[in-house]
């Protein structure tokens, strides 16, 4: 419809029967589509009998029609409101220009086109749609002019197009086949909608001004200023007033639990686990039941320091309603803060499993046997270092990212030190670190597929000769993978009981000690050790093998023992007690060296990997790493590594991270835990706020130059970690 002009909407009336009072709700209707259309279109009744008629909203010049508009109609997950291109999705997969070509200098067809694309069949197409333009396909493709690209790529006239046969033929691919294609698409905004997933007739419709998709791509923290400045007449005010006022106070919730940066149309696909549950918390708020026990699993996960009392109100808040909250956590301020604290060890896995203390913080903080309590009393702490690494000189330079909220920033990584990166949550951290410097480095250096978000380039990839990225991800995907398989350590125990005598004398070889090929394995249960019944429709029910009890292994491959241990019995013993048995083999030794070095002595070499915890996993992958010869020139990258991790296991973290960094390796971290940037060489603090009001370096350096620098609010937090508690160090953990 054109705004510019005034249309007339015609009502015509037909074969709809008057029942007593529908002239009144007739005029309501009329009157109310005249304020939606903002005085843009007119209403006219026209023609029929005085008994019969029906409302039909459209204009006669153009013949535009607006549907009789109902809260459906503006959700794009309803077909009366979503856009009808991309079925509310607001994005579109195709595959890209930029991507498709991989050689420009070549001709489209013998080298400029990836291989991968390459397929039977498309060539003759495209040269057969090239001929009938005219278009000399055989010359190099940046030899075309821009017109003949477009059209080879786009086609014309709705035929031809090297984009359009290539998502034909993705469509008709195996799943294998569409995987290898993958790399060549990406997900684009919808050209109908602009990415706003409505359909024009529901983005027509505005109030004070503003359509529904306006209102929504805003962060919450401006969408609540723009609800406070509209201004309601007397009529606005009955009809939409508690309307606004839920609206308001939902928007409140969100912001108290510290997601003021989101905006409310964000994916849910690019939430995190910790903004996931506080956008639940934030639901139950605005409940206000009571008599309700909350559980919350370490909420404050991925929060800055600055939004974490916010937090802590909001839990206040529940618990003053007359509900329990019961909180699993890790962060100081949170145990503080709480009524009552329960503390369980006194250490991990098979150490612990017992009440170790139990009251109000200050009994905890007092209890000798609580190592919880010995950090909260300051009784053992992880101390700054005395003389930090000063960059060399060198740096890994990210010019122009302006991914996402990043405004066009340069910043510079300094190499060889523990370099974090901080800040308020939303800031752009994760968008300049695995978004970009990850990402461009992978591709540069490993050729990975994935492609970097927008900026200018990076300069000193030269100082770096492979990048690795260490999260919190399962090491395996299987009950099948361990700790021992992914080590490497499973294959040297194998061949030390392959050279056994009495596995010689057999003729067994190192296949015959793996639980994953027959031969050795139990065949009852083909290896896992348990036996799976199908409950049809409940879940199934994993039972111990009968034959075997458990051990994988058949009655003849157990009878090969080293120093009395089987290979099953190796399997199941922890590292601290296989390093007992094995420490005199120089391959094997080292490796269980590092995994008691990252503080995994209690974890059994053949644990199954589905049991692991986020930070176990991670610090088996840091084991991993340790293991290698180090070349000095490898880059870490690390992203909130400390989620989920007690004060100690922090500072074994810190104690392998160093030792990398020691190394001549560069470590980047993203994080919040205020004990890990007081221990960083480097700090790069984005800001000042998130969401729009982000993406912007605030301050750069070592942890005390961060202090000094006023509007960080990382510095305010960071200068009082620095002061010791308690007024001195009684104990060192880090010298």
């Amino acid at each position: 419809m054109d705004r510019r002009r005034n249309h007339t909407i015609e009502i015509v009336v037909d074969r709809l029967q008057v029942k007593p009072g529908i002239e009144t709700r007739l005029e309501a209707s009329i009157a109310t589509a005249a304020k939606l259309a903002n005085g843009l279109v007119t209403l006219a009744v026209v023609g029929g009998d005085d008994r019969f008629f029906s409302l039909k909203m459209a204009c006669p010049e153009c013949g535009t029609s607006v549907p009789q508009l109902e809260p459906r109609s503006f959700s794009f997950n309803s077909k009366f409101g979503a856009c009808e291109v991309c079925e509310g999705l607001g994005s579109k997969w195709t595959f890209l220009a930029d991507r498709i070509i991989a050689d420009p200098s070549q001709a489209l067809f013998k080298g400029g086109l990836s291989p991968v694309l390459n397929s039977a069949g498309i060539d003759y197409a495209i040269e057969s749609f090239a001929k009938a333009r005219r278009i000399r396909i055989t010359q190099p493709w940046e030899n075309l002019t821009a017109d003949e690209q477009t059209k080879l790529l786009e086609g014309e006239n709705g035929r031809g197009g090297l984009l359009r046969e290539l998502q034909l033929r993705y469509e008709r691919a195996y799943a294998e086949d569409r995987a290898a294609m993958d790399e060549f698409r990406a997900e684009v905004p919808c050209a109908a909608c602009g990415g706003r997933r409505l359909r024009p007739s529901s983005r027509a419709v505005r109030v004070k001004g503003m359509a529904i998709d306006e209102f929504c791509v805003q962060p919450l923290s401006r969408a609540r200023l723009t609800l406070k400045t509209w201004e309601l007449s007397d009529r606005e005010a009955r009809i939409a007033g508690r309307l606004l006022d839920e609206i308001g106070a939902r928007l409140e919730f969100l912001s108290a639990v510290g997601l003021d940066y989101l905006t409310l149309d964000r994916s849910a696909a690019t939430i995190s686990g910790g903004e996931a549950q506080r956008i639940r918390l934030a639901t139950q708020i605005g409940s206000k039941l009571r008599g309700v026990l909350y559980v919350l699993d370490e909420p404050s996960i991925g929060l800055h320091p600055r939004d974490n009392q916010r937090l802590l109100d909001t839990l206040m808040h529940l618990r003053d309603l007359g509900n329990t909250v019961l909180v699993v956590e890790h962060d100081q301020e949170t145990i503080e803060r709480a009524d009552y604290v329960i503390d369980l060890g006194p250490g991990a896995g098979r150490l612990g499993g017992h009440l170790v203390a139990a009251g109000p913080p200050d009994r905890i903080a007092r209890s000798a046997e609580s190592l919880t309590g010995g950090y909260l009393a300051g009784r053992i702490e992880i101390s700054s270092p005395a003389i930090r690494r000063q960059p060399n000189g060198s740096w890994l330079r990210v010019k122009g990212a302006r991914e996402h909220n990043l405004k066009d920033v340069t910043v510079e990584f300094p190499t060889g030190l523990l370099t974090v990166v901080t800040g308020v949550s939303g800031s752009g951290k994760s968008t300049l670190v695995n978004d970009i410097l990850y990402r461009s480095l992978a591709r540069q250096l490993h050729r990975a597929g994935s492609h970097p978000g927008a900026h200018d380039g990076i300069d000193g990839v030269d100082l770096i000769d492979k990048v690795i990225r260490i999260d919190q991800a399962p090491i395996g995907r299987t009950p099948r993978s361990n700790p021992a398989t992914y080590t490497g350590l499973f294959t040297l125990i194998r061949d030390l009981y392959a050279m056994l005598p009495e596995a010689r004398e057999r003729g067994y070889k190192p296949g015959r000690f793996s639980f994953n090929v027959k031969g050795g394995r139990c065949e009852a249960c083909e290896g896992d050790g348990l036996k799976r019944i199908e409950m049809n429709f409940l879940p199934d029910v994993f039972v111990t093998c009968d034959l075997c009890r458990g051990r994988r292994y058949n009655h003849e491959t157990l009878q090969v023992k080293y120093k009395g241990y089987s290979i099953a019995d190796v399997l199941d013993a922890t590292v601290e007690e296989a390093f007992g048995v094995l420490e005199n083999h120089p391959q094997i030794r080292p490796k269980l060296q590092t995994l008691l070095d990252v503080g995994l002595d209690y974890i059994h070499l053949g644990q199954s990997s589905t049991t692991l915890s986020g930070g176990e996993a991670q610090r088996i992958k840091l084991a991993k790493e340790l293991s290698k010869r180090q070349t000095g020139r490898t880059l870490y990258v690390l992203d909130e590594p400390t989620t989920g991790l007690h004060f100690d296991d922090v500072r074994k973290l810190l104690e392998v991270l160093e030792r990398l960094a020691s190394l001549g390796n560069t470590v980047i971290v993203i994080e919040h835990n205020l004990d890990v940037m007081k221990t960083a060489d480097w700090i790069i603090d984005l800001g000042p706020d998130g969401g729009e009001y982000g993406g912007r370096v605030v301050a750069a350096g070592p942890p005390e130059a961060i202090c000094k620098v006023k509007g960080s609010y990382t510095g305010s937090a960071l200068a009082k970690a620095l002061h010791l508690r308690n007024g001195s160090r009684r104990e060192q953990v880090r010298n």
